[in-house]
């Protein structure tokens, strides 16, 4: 039986087990049988009291307690789904409490066989709810699969939450809730971006062609003080070919690879001084067949000597603060040749047409040997390959990498829809 949210009342069906009890033999020191007396059966439920009344706090552990001149023989507590819930009988067994964590708006089970002190022995059970949580925790899993859910091999998956949770314990708790299945399966982990935001790579970028699915089933599951996880969501997506673009700001080349092989180089003009192109590895954040840029985007004022105003065709962008690799006609002289943009990777029409065709959202393209600063890991776009291995990993909350295959059991709600894709 399924709980439902907002339930307080106590809904008990208690029953009597009897224990058929086999008399056993005992031999005496003269070598003769003789037979002990066998239990009696008795009704337990007058033994025994627990606290589930009215609906339990699922932030209180349940307790039973066994009446003066009894005591408890065992006791059992499971959820719907027959899990066992952790608990501990005291050593003179006149109290049990529960130690694992009780989900909200959830019903349970507890059986309890006890023993009236006088030869009488007996089973009850009954059925209770937790009560609904008053704070759920909802995660807003990412990238977008409205679209075509194909992505290149560099897109990180994201989570979003509703609530800032900063309590290591607690983040372990959320991680724990998040499950990441894939096929082919890698080696990834969680970085806590902030208290709210968090990012999930493989330690090497995602195979190419692969299918990937994110799901947070943590409903229920206490988080921590008065905070429990909020309704499941899932996401799936799929990778295309391994794309990967290189920007030699020092050549003023760009090389194209498919899946580790060199496609084309083309000539580009990168940033000059002052607006040099960020170093380092960037992932395409979207497409944009014509787009208008301007000079005060940037912090360049109008009608200054910088300033700019055009309307740009088949622009890549891969940072948020305007960097994109876009047609650039006005520059074709420059291209191949020196660099003389304001920080985005410019090439013929043509190029740029092609380039824009060949790539899509997730794909990568790294920039070395520019003057520029480094690219962020966070905030201004998908700078995660940037981190080495080592200093991601330290940012989950568990400190570990985790497989994407999972034990058995594990990440059951995303593997539901990988057929899906």
């Amino acid at each position: 039986m399924t709980g439902r949210r907002g339930t307080s009342g106590i809904r008990s069906s208690i029953s009597l087990a009897l224990i058929c009890i086999t008399p056993l033999a005992a031999c005496s020191s003269g070598g003769s049988e003789q037979a002990t007396e066998p239990s009696r059966t008795v009704d337990a439920a007058p033994l025994v009291h627990t606290s589930a009344t009215g609906g339990l706090d699922p932030s209180q552990p349940l307790t039973v307690t066994a009446e003066p001149g009894t005591r408890l023989t065992d006791v059992t507590l499971s959820g719907p789904d027959g899990h066992l819930v952790a608990g501990k009988l005291s050593e003179d067994q006149r109290s049990w409490q529960s130690t694992g964590h009780l989900k909200a708006a959830t019903s349970y089970t507890v059986r309890i066989a006890a023993d009236d002190g006088k030869g009488g022995r007996g089973e009850t059970s009954s059925t209770f709810s937790t009560v609904a949580a008053q704070r759920l925790l909802t995660a807003e899993l990412g990238p977008d699969s409205s679209g075509s859910g194909v992505y290149g091999v560099g897109q990180p998956l994201t989570v979003k939450l509703s609530e800032a949770v900063k309590d290591p314990a607690a983040r372990q708790e959320v991680e724990s809730a998040l499950r990441v299945v894939s096929q082919p399966a890698v080696i990834g982990a969680w970085y806590w971006v902030d208290d709210q935001n968090l990012h999930f790579r493989p330690k090497d970028y995602w195979p190419a062609n692969a299918t990937v699915a994110l799901s947070f089933d943590g409903e229920g599951v206490r988080i921590s003080d008065g905070l429990y996880g909020g309704p499941p969501a899932t996401l799936a997506l799929k990778t295309g070919d391994r794309v990967e673009s290189v920007v030699d700001a020092a050549t003023h080349e760009l090389t194209l690879t498919r899946n580790g092989q060199p496609v084309r180089t083309i000539p580009v003009t990168t940033g000059k001084p002052g607006f040099s192109t960020r170093n380092g590895i960037k992932v395409v954040l979207g497409q944009e067949r014509s787009v208008r840029m301007s000079g005060e985007s940037i912090g360049i004022a109008a009608g200054s000597s910088e300033s700019y105003d055009l309307q740009v065709e088949w622009a890549t962008r891969v940072t948020w603060s305007g960097e994109y690799v876009h047609a650039a006609p006005w520059s074709v002289a420059s291209q191949g040749v020196d660099n003389v943009s304001h920080g985005c990777t410019g090439m013929s029409t043509e190029n740029a047409k092609w380039f824009y065709e060949q790539t899509r959202v997730g794909d990568l393209v790294q920039v070395v040997n520019s003057q520029g600063a480094g690219m962020e890991p966070f905030g201004n776009g998908f700078g995660d390959w940037n981190l080495t291995w080592d200093d991601w990993v330290k940012h989950s909350a568990t400190g570990k990498p985790v497989s994407t295959d999972g034990p058995v059991g594990q990440g059951q709600a995303a593997a539901a829809i990988l057929p899906q894709l």
